[in-house]
């Protein structure tokens, strides 16, 4: 279930912002911006039938997001909570939701989302940047810190307008938030590399919030993925992000959706 990027939002429901998506008090439902079934492509779980609820908005502008209408041009349906139920429910082979975005946390309708989810029995994957815990039953957290590689500065703003690189500057590590979530659930720690220059950086986060959790934070639970939308930029990148897994015992994380469908909708 696609949607597209002519969608009326004055009919289909309340719109997202650029600016107001973590103030939403909203749980009459999400901005949906694709409900699909497919593999998941990344992380511990890569390789397993799922279903996707990608909703639409971001707190955070990267420069290379791969879901571009969710973040730098919201695109989205409203649904309500039944409605995105039912889509899921008609799949019914799949025992997994993956919850993902855009960054899904921003909306306090997900809460109830979740809920339901672990009542019916299905297991759920969070994909989020790690900046914004909730308080919901979460089977896997896949926490993606945001980097400084990742900040859209202006020689590198898809929109060329350089007004989101000093808010995501700011924005995009959150210690206490990144704590709360390792503390509160199982989780993995993915980080996007496009080369060893990105390595110091992770390190010192991770050392800063081994310092700061009360659980331990393994090296098994650290994923490196290679940076890349297509195959074709992939292939410039995955190849030293693997050795750079291998150099430092972190695990690699592939993008096998990339590789099996490049960068089409809906995968």
């Amino acid at each position: 279930m696609p949607v597209s990027n002519s969608v009326d939002r004055e009919e289909t429901g309340p719109s997202v912002t650029d600016g107001d998506e973590r103030d939403r008090e909203s749980t009459d439902g999400l901005p949906i911006n694709e409900l699909f079934y497919s593999l998941q492509g990344e992380g511990t779980l890569a390789g397993v039938p799922s279903v996707f609820v990608r909703t639409s908005g971001c707190n955070l502008r990267c420069w290379f997001c791969d879901s571009y209408h969710t973040s730098w041009e919201p695109t989205h349906a409203w649904l309500d909570l039944e409605a995105i139920l039912a889509e899921i429910e008609s799949y019914e082979q799949a025992e997994h939701v993956v919850l993902t975005g855009g960054e899904p946390m921003i909306h306090e309708g997900c809460v109830d989302l979740l809920e339901t989810l672990a009542e019916r029995g299905y297991h759920t994957t969070v994909e989020t940047n790690g900046t914004i815990p909730r308080d919901a039953p979460i089977d896997l957290a896949s926490i993606s810190p945001k980097l400084e590689s990742s900040t859209p500065t202006p020689d590198r703003d898809p929109k060329g307008e350089g007004e989101w690189a000093e808010r995501h500057e700011n924005d995009r590590i959150d210690l206490e938030a990144l704590t709360d979530l390792v503390e509160s659930y199982d989780f993995q720690l993915k980080f996007v590399v496009t080369d060893e220059e990105d390595l110091p950086e992770i390190l010192e986060l991770l050392a800063d919030l081994r310092d700061a959790a009360a659980v331990p934070i393994r090296d098994d639970d650290v994923l490196l993925m290679p940076e890349g939308a297509t195959r074709e930029r992939l292939e410039d990148t995955r190849s030293r992000v693997a050795q750079l897994a291998m150099d430092h015992g972190f695990r690699y994380t592939p993008r096998l959706h990339v590789d099996l469908w490049n960068d089409a909708p809906e995968t």
